[in-house]
């Protein structure tokens, strides 16, 4: 009896904080959409109401390598604190999404230099 109470609770707070979460975006977008169709009905341009988003900064082989670190590392510690559980396939998926974001990122690293032109080139065009 204790038991199905603690699930229901367990469950009740998973659906109230995913109810939180939706209403919030929805709201969120309503008022968007709101403040967009004033700038449409004042003649606004709509480029002054979103500011354009900056770019990534470093490459992004970097971002999948430590990504895939954290993940590889978490599944690791899944597997050998979970003992028979049933954690033990969630440390494989893990795992499996870890190592598939370093061998991304190890190729991302060996292509990169040709993606991208080199600033010593760029720097021999400029004087001529």
């Amino acid at each position: 009896m204790h038991e199905t109470i603690i699930v229901f609770i367990v469950f009740a707070s998973f659906t109230a904080t995913v109810l939180v979460i939706g209403l919030v975006i929805y709201y969120a977008k309503r008022l968007e959409h709101k403040q967009i169709m004033a700038a449409i009905e004042k003649g606004t341009p709509l480029s002054e109401l979103r500011p354009a988003k900056p770019k990534p900064v470093g490459p992004l082989w970097i971002k999948h390598l430590t990504a895939g670190i954290v993940l590889l590392a978490t599944a690791l510690s899944l597997a050998f604190g979970a003992f028979g559980g049933g954690l033990i396939l969630v440390a494989f998926i893990l795992g499996g999404i870890g190592i598939a974001l370093i061998v991304r990122a190890l190729l991302y690293r060996k292509y990169q230099p040709q993606s991208q032109p080199s600033t010593k080139n760029n720097a021999a065009e400029n004087k001529i």
